[in-house]
Order: structure tokens, then C-alpha cells, then sequence
């Protein structure tokens, strides 16, 4: 099964919903700090074009990428924000399109076996998988392990302190995206430490 070294190197990516650019660079210093580069913004705020163009330009060690990536202006705008990869929920022609030409990585979003065989017929070896739990979890993936042997999956959506690891023993899994590390409450009271330490906890995954 193919496994791209760029998903591989870091198990677990923060799935971020900022509300305040402000708090954007003092976010991503404290997951820099507990050892998490690989960073995604998912533009479903008004301020997170912003809060990417702040972390590109002031957290140089922070890999920024942008997710909820619904069509190609979105891909266009995050990419000129300064993100270094996309984020899809699902696939459509239009965004694959945009995806191939865009020049930074991305990962297309699938949910079912025939969405997942499409991604795979053109060539793409990682997508994401989701909305993860609701799709049949870590059962469905086991299931599809054995006949998907040419695409691998970072599951997102419902993955959590608890039962992220089950997905990373997964031979089809090569990282997930969760939200449990940098919660919108902790951002908006601005509790680095707690972040830091909740990042500090998956480090060494």
C-alpha cells in the first residue's frame, strides 16, 4: 500500500475552527512548542483566511494548511493566504481538477468504497476519510483494507483522544485530524498551556 512520507510524518493534524485572528499566532506557537508543526485552519469563520496568512508569516516552523475546501475560488484564496496544503470534505470534479493544478499537496475528501475507487483510479494514494465515525469508523476501514490496497486514508470527523489510536493501528491509516487538541474553547479563552499540553500527549504517537 502506497504511503506518502508528507501524511506519515506527523500522526495527528489539529482540525482548527478560529473565530478571532488574533489568537491565530499564539495558537500555533503553543502546538509548534509541544513538538506539532502540520497545522489545519478550516475556513468555515470569517476569520480564517486571516488567521492562515498571520501563522504562514509570523510561525515560520508551523505548516499551515486549509480545510473545508468546497470548490476552487476556496483552494485560490487559502493558497494566497499562504496555505501549504488543502483539506476537502469530498471530491467533485471541479476541486480534483483545481487540486492537480494548484501546486501544493492536497487531500480529497471520500466517504464510500466507490468514491474512495475513483480517487485511487487517478492516481491519488492518500485522501481523507469522512465524516469518519459516521461513515463506519475503524470496522469499515478493516473491511476495505484488503481490496483498497492502493489508497490510504486520514480519517477525520469524531476522532478523539479516545479512540484516535485504534485508527493509527490501522495498516490503511497513515495520520488522523482531529479537533480534541486545540478546542475553539481554549483558543477563545486563550489556554496555551492547556494546548501545549493536550499537543505534548500525541507527540510521541
Amino acid at each position: 500500500m502506497s504511503k506518502d512520507n508528507y501524511w506519515t510524518s506527523q500522526k495527528v493534524i489539529p482540525v482548527i475552527v478560529i473565530e478571532n485572528a488574533n489568537n491565530a499566532v499564539p495558537m500555533a506557537k503553543a502546538l509548534v512548542k509541544a513538538g506539532i508543526n502540520k497545522i489545519e485552519i478550516t475556513l468555515r469563520t470569517s476569520a480564517a483566511l486571516d488567521a492562515i496568512h498571520r501563522i504562514n508569516s509570523e510561525v515560520p516552523e508551523a505548516i499551515v494548511g486549509a480545510g473545508t475546501i468546497l470548490n476552487a475560488k476556496n483552494g485560490e484564496q487559502a493558497i494566497k493566504a499562504g496555505a501549504k496544503f488543502l483539506v476537502s470534505p469530498g471530491s467533485t470534479e471541479e476541486l480534483l481538477n483545481f487540486f492537480n493544478n494548484s501546486g501544493v499537496r492536497f487531500l480529497p475528501g471520500c466517504a464510500t468504497v466507490s468514491e474512495a475507487m475513483r480517487l485511487s483510479e487517478l492516481g491519488i494514494s492518500v485522501a481523507k476519510f469522512f465524516p469518519a465515525e459516521e461513515s463506519g469508523g475503524v470496522n469499515f476501514l478493516k473491511g476495505v483494507s484488503s481490496v483498497l490496497q492502493k489508497i490510504s486514508f486520514c480519517p477525520t470527523g469524531g476522532i478523539n483522544k479516545l479512540n484516535y489510536k485504534k485508527y493509527l493501528d490501522l495498516s490503511n491509516v497513515v495520520c488522523v485530524g482531529g479537533s480534541w487538541i486545540s478546542p475553539a474553547s481554549l483558543i477563545e479563552s486563550e489556554n496555551w498551556d492547556e494546548i501545549i499540553r493536550l499537543a505534548s500527549e500525541i507527540k510521541g504517537v
